[in-house]
C-alpha cells in the first residue's frame, strides 16, 4: 500500500473515532434531550404526605418532592410530567429511560451509587422512625433483636436492622402495604421515613391512636439526593445548580413549610450556608 493511501486510511479511521465519540457523547446528553422535548420527566412516589400524595379533594399530585420537581423544570425551561413509581420498581424505570430522574424518598447510600449517579446537593436529610403499638413495651431500636419489622422492598433501612439490631425483616411493596401489615399484627414495628409516618399519626390520629413513634433517635439520617443515570454529566451539573438555587432562596424552607415537613434543620443550615457563599 502506498504512503498516500495509508495516509488516507489514517484520517478516515480518526473520523470515524471521533464521529464515534461524539455520537456516545450525545447519546449520554439527557440534557438535551429533556430541552428538545420541553419535558422533564421525574419518577416520583405518591404514597403519603408530605412528600408525595394525591389530593382527594382535586386528584392533583401534592408533596414536598412534587414542588422540587416543578421548581426544577421551570428552572430547566421546560414543563414537568410525573411517573408514579414505587420502591421495587424505582430504579429500574430509571435505568429502562421511563425517567429522566428520581425524586422519589431514596436516600444517598454507597450501593446505590454503585448502580446510579445523584445530584451532588442533597435536597433534603432524613432518617427512620419505627412505628409500633403504644403496648408493645418498645423502646428503642435494641428492643427490635428477634422480631418481625416490616419494611418497603429496597429500602435503605433494611442492612441496619438485620444487621445492627438483629430484626427478623419483612418487605412488603409499599408504605401503606407495610402499615397495614403492622396493624394487621404480621410485625412489632413498621420503619418507614420519620416525616412520613410523623405526619400520618399526626393527621390520622382516630386511626393510630393505639400506636405511636417512641424510639428518641432517627435510623441513619442520611441525605436525599436526585438519582440519575451514570454519565449523565451534563444534566447532573444542571441540576445541582438548580438545587443550589432553591436552598439559597429560601425556596426549598419554604416547600417543607408549606408541606407540613417536622424536622427542617437540614434546610435552614443548608440555607444558611448556601446563601452566604452567593
Amino acid at each position: 500500500m502506498s504512503c498516500t493511501k495509508l495516509t488516507k486510511l489514517f484520517f478516515g479511521l480518526a473520523l470515524s473515532i471521533s464521529a464515534l465519540t461524539s455520537t456516545q457523547a450525545s447519546a449520554d446528553a439527557t440534557l438535551d434531550r429533556i430541552k428538545g422535548r420541553g419535558t422533564l420527566t421525574v419518577g416520583v412516589i405518591l404514597s403519603g404526605a408530605p412528600f408525595g400524595y394525591i389530593d382527594p379533594k382535586t386528584q392533583a399530585q401534592k408533596g414536598f418532592n412534587l414542588d422540587i420537581a416543578q421548581a426544577l423544570a421551570d428552572d430547566l425551561g421546560v414543563k414537568l410530567e410525573t411517573v408514579t413509581v414505587t420502591p421495587p420498581n424505582r430504579v429500574q424505570f430509571l435505568q429502562q429511560g421511563k425517567v429522566d430522574i428520581l425524586i422519589a424518598n431514596m436516600q444517598y447510600t454507597e450501593d446505590r451509587a454503585k448502580i446510579l449517579d445523584y445530584v451532588p446537593t442533597p435536597y433534603d436529610r432524613s432518617g427512620g422512625a419505627a412505628v409500633v403499638r403504644k403496648d408493645s413495651g418498645l423502646k428503642d431500636w435494641a428492643d427490635l433483636k428477634g422480631k418481625p419489622v416490616c419494611v418497603s422492598q429496597g429500602s435503605n433501612y433494611t442492612q441496619p436492622l438485620m444487621e445492627e439490631y438483629g430484626a427478623v425483616v419483612k418487605a412488603l411493596p409499599s408504605q401503606p402495604e407495610s402499615l397495614l401489615a403492622l396493624q394487621g399484627g404480621n410485625c412489632v414495628a413498621a420503619v418507614h421515613v420519620g416525616a412520613t409516618v410523623g405526619l400520618l399519626l399526626q393527621d390520622r390520629s382516630e386511626e393510630w391512636k393505639d400506636y405511636a413513634i417512641p424510639f428518641p433517635s432517627e435510623l441513619i439520617p442520611s441525605d436525599s439526593v436526585i438519582w440519575l443515570r451514570k454519565g449523565e454529566k451534563d444534566t447532573q451539573a444542571a441540576l445541582d445548580a438548580g438545587v443550589k438555587k432553591l436552598h439559597a432562596s429560601g425556596k426549598l424552607l419554604e416547600f417543607a413549610k408549606a408541606n407540613r415537613l417536622l424536622n427542617t434543620q437540614y434546610l435552614q443550615q443548608a440555607n444558611k450556608t448556601l446563601s452566604a457563599s452567593k
